[in-house]
């Protein structure tokens, strides 16, 4: 891979980090759930000053400490990218939120859900990028690998519960500080369902042009 490749690489993967970052802002911001990696982090952000950019930071830097600990010598070096990348996700989700979909503020239900099905097609495009970079993985995806490394299992039934796993626990803890559901809806169903089939779709379709793309580096 030349340097001009790798460069282009990582330029793509930045560019799908902030566009999953819209993705989450306009899901978080339809008021029907948030995505079950953002549960938690919006969970808490609900009830405690920290942004839900903030709490992501946080949430992901326990996410790599698990996948440490589960890979034990054999987490890779490389992976610890993963610390300033979820920095920078933190940050872009808050710049997403205050400056590019503050104005969303859907009344009717309808409204809702047609802004949580337009936040999922972004975030499916965001995750496409990033998958096709391949450079480094994000922490959410990064536990599920780890997790899959020491039970042997399939990683996309591991994801699937790991999902589920993280929507149980902000339902726990919107439960046990706020004695009401907040955060988790049927939105956060939706986009655990639809996400990674979008994304799929895009890999389908833009696919070949994006190889072509790094073909000429």
């Amino acid at each position: 891979m030349s340097k001009k490749e790798l460069a282009e690489r990582y330029f793509i993967f930045i560019l799908g980090l902030f566009v999953n970052s819209v993705g989450v802002a306009l899901i978080t911001k339809a008021d029907l759930g948030t995505s079950p990696i953002s549960s938690i982090p919006y969970t808490l952000s609900l009830s405690f000053v920290p942004t839900i950019g903030q709490f992501t930071i946080i949430f992901s830097l326990f996410l790599i400490l698990i996948q440490i600990a589960l890979d034990g010598k054999n987490y890779e070096k490389i992976q610890l990218l993963q610390i300033p990348v979820s920095v920078a996700f933190g940050y872009f989700i808050d710049f997403s939120m205050e400056f590019i979909v503050f104005w969303l503020k859907p009344e009717h239900y309808g409204q809702k859900l047609a802004a949580l099905l337009v936040g999922c097609l972004v975030l499916g495009l965001g995750v496409y990028m990033e998958v096709f970079a391949n450079v480094v993985m994000l922490p959410g995806e990064g536990v599920v690998k780890s997790i899959t490394r020491k039970l042997g299992s399939n990683f996309g039934t591991t994801k699937i519960c790991v999902d589920t796993a993280m929507s149980v626990a902000a339902l726990l803890i919107s439960l046990l500080l706020t004695h009401q559901i907040q955060g988790v809806r049927e939105g956060t169903i939706i986009a655990a369902l639809l996400v990674g089939y979008i994304s799929k779709c895009y890999g389908r379709l833009l696919s070949p042009l994006s190889r072509k793309l790094l073909a000429s580096a």
